[in-house]
C-alpha cells in the first residue's frame, strides 16, 4: 500500500456521538475531536459525559454534553438541536449506543429484548432520521455512521436480541445510503473488535480483558487472527468515514479491531436452481442433497481457535 502523506482532519466538522461516556463511544469522541471536530457527547451517565467533554474541552477542543437515554425522539432532537445551536451545524453522526441483556431464547424475557431493541435499533433509527433532517436542510451533505458486531454478522449463542439489532443495523445503514445519495449523505456500518466491558461477557475474552487491564498490553494473537485492540484501535475509522476523504464510500459493512481491517460483504445468493412448474416437497429434498447442501454455511464466527 502507498503511504498517505496527508492528515486527515475534520476541521469545522460538528459530530454526535451517543453513548460516548466511556469505552469505544468516549474513544470515537475524543478521536474526532482531536482531528478538530467539535462533538456532542451522548451518555445517559452525567459524571461519564461531562468527563469526555473535560477531556475533549481540557486539550482546546469543543465539546457538550446530552444526558439523556438514545430512543425517544426528543432524545434524538435535544441531540441535534444542541449541535445546531451549541456549534452552528452537524455534519457527522456516530450512533453508538447500546446495552447487553444476553440470555439463551428459552429465557430471554420481553423486557430483555425490548430494551436492546430500544437502544440499539430505536435510538439509531431516531437519530439517524433527525440528522438526516437537519442534513438535508443544510445541504452540505453529511455523514452517518452506525455501530454493528460481528454478532450480526455471524450470529451469536445468548444474543437473539442483540444479534438481531446490530444485523438490522446494517441493513438500516444499507438502506439510507440509497436515500440520502441525492443529499451527498453516506451511511455506513462499523464492525468493531475490541477489548470492551461487553467483550469481557464473552467467556474466551474475559481473562484477555481482566489481563489487559491489569498490564495493558494484550497478545499478538489476539490482536492478528482474533482482531482484538483497544477502544483506540478502533477510533481510527471513524475519523476516516467522518471526513471529506470518504466521500465515494457509503452502504458498506467495515470491520476494525487489533491489527486488522475487514470490508464485509453484502448478502448474495450461493445458488438458483430452476424447475419447471415450481417445486414440490420431494425435489426439494432431492435438490438439497445432490447440489445445494454441499454449500450450506454454519452458523457462528470464523473458528479462530
Amino acid at each position: 500500500m502507498t503511504p498517505s502523506t496527508e492528515v486527515v482532519r475534520l476541521d469545522g466538522r460538528v459530530a454526535i456521538v451517543t453513548g460516548s461516556g466511556r469505552s469505544l463511544g468516549r474513544a470515537y469522541a475524543l478521536a474526532l475531536a482531536d482531528a478538530g471536530a467539535a462533538v456532542v457527547v451522548n451518555d445517559v451517565d452525567p459524571v461519564t459525559a461531562a468527563e469526555t467533554v473535560a477531556a475533549i474541552t481540557s486539550t482546546g477542543g469543543r465539546a457538550v454534553a446530552v444526558v439523556a437515554p438514545v430512543g425517544p425522539a426528543s432524545t434524538a432532537e435535544a441531540l441535534v438541536d444542541a449541535a445546531l445551536t451549541q456549534f452552528g451545524r452537524l455534519d457527522v453522526l456516530i450512533a453508538n449506543a447500546g446495552v447487553l441483556r444476553d440470555r439463551v431464547l428459552w429465557k430471554m424475557s420481553d423486557e430483555d429484548f425490548d430494551a436492546v431493541v430500544d437502544t440499539h435499533l430505536r435510538g439509531t433509527f431516531t437519530c439517524g432520521r433527525a440528522a438526516a433532517i437537519a442534513m438535508r436542510e443544510q445541504g452540505d451533505g453529511g455523514r452517518i455512521v452506525v455501530i454493528g458486531s460481528p454478532a450480526g454478522q455471524f450470529g451469536s449463542f445468548g444474543q437473539t436480541n442483540y444479534a438481531a439489532v446490530k444485523a438490522g443495523l446494517v441493513a438500516m445503514a444499507r438502506t439510507w445510503s440509497l436515500e440520502l445519495a441525492r443529499a451527498g449523505i453516506t451511511a455506513n456500518a462499523v464492525i468493531p473488535t475490541a477489548l470492551s466491558p461487553m467483550t469481557a461477557t464473552i467467556p474466551a475474552y474475559t481473562q484477555v480483558y481482566e489481563d489487559f487491564l491489569a498490564t495493558g498490553e494484550i497478545p499478538r494473537e489476539y490482536r492478528s487472527s482474533h482482531a482484538l485492540g483497544t477502544p483506540e484501535d478502533v477510533a481510527p475509522l471513524l475519523v476516516w468515514l467522518a471526513s471529506e476523504r470518504s466521500a465515494h464510500v457509503t452502504g458498506q459493512a467495515i470491520g476494525i479491531g487489533g491489527d486488522r481491517l475487514t470490508l464485509y460483504a453484502h448478502p448474495s445468493a450461493l445458488r438458483t436452481l430452476d424447475h419447471d412448474g415450481g417445486w414440490s416437497a420431494e425435489r426439494i429434498d432431492e435438490a438439497w442433497r445432490d447440489d445445494l447442501g454441499a454449500l450450506a454455511q454454519t452458523s457462528g464466527p470464523p473458528d479462530l481457535s
